[in-house]
């Protein structure tokens, strides 16, 4: 197993109760958060071999909407919905040619998670954050918060 393993967080979602876990959707700071993140990712001039999505509404709609400013199509991945475990992101890695760079869109504490087991690193990653770390050997790349990921959008 080798390569890169990049997090994107949903985007901030309609409040907790509103309507079904499953089923909640993107606030519109939520698709703001989203479409920069996209643009963010394409900026810093990263090529994803696949991306992979929790189908709860929240996560598939960040996915779509940041995809759509990547120029990549995404996976629905139902273990990403919760659970989502360090053995999983192995097996998807494993199915990458070589030194691949694959994108996950999901959920905390799950992204957390795996990031402390990929690396042993303890991170906070915020509503429309992104993390990314090398598998092998296990090590923390970045963690951006939304607030920086606007700015890389932003750039020219």
């Amino acid at each position: 197993m080798s390569g890169q393993l990049w997090l994107l967080r949903h985007g901030e979602a309609e409040p907790h109760g509103s309507q079904p876990d499953v089923d909640r959707e993107l606030t519109a700071k939520g698709r703001r958060q989203s479409v920069a993140a996209g643009r963010a990712l394409a900026r810093l001039g990263l090529d994803f071999d696949a991306v992979y999505t929790s189908p709860r509404v929240r996560a598939l709609d960040t996915a779509a909407l940041a995809c759509a400013e990547l120029g990549v199509d995404l996976t629905v991945h139902a273990p990403l919905g919760t659970g989502f475990q360090r053995s999983e992101a192995v097996a998807l890695l494993d199915d990458l040619n070589g030194d691949g760079r694959l994108l996950l869109v999901g959920h905390e504490p799950d992204f957390s998670q795996l990031a402390y087991d990929f690396t042993g690193g303890r991170i906070d990653l915020k509503k429309g954050g992104i993390a990314a770390m090398r598998a092998a050997p296990g090590e923390l790349l970045v963690v951006l918060r939304p607030r920086e990921i606007e700015l890389l959008a932003a750039a020219r």
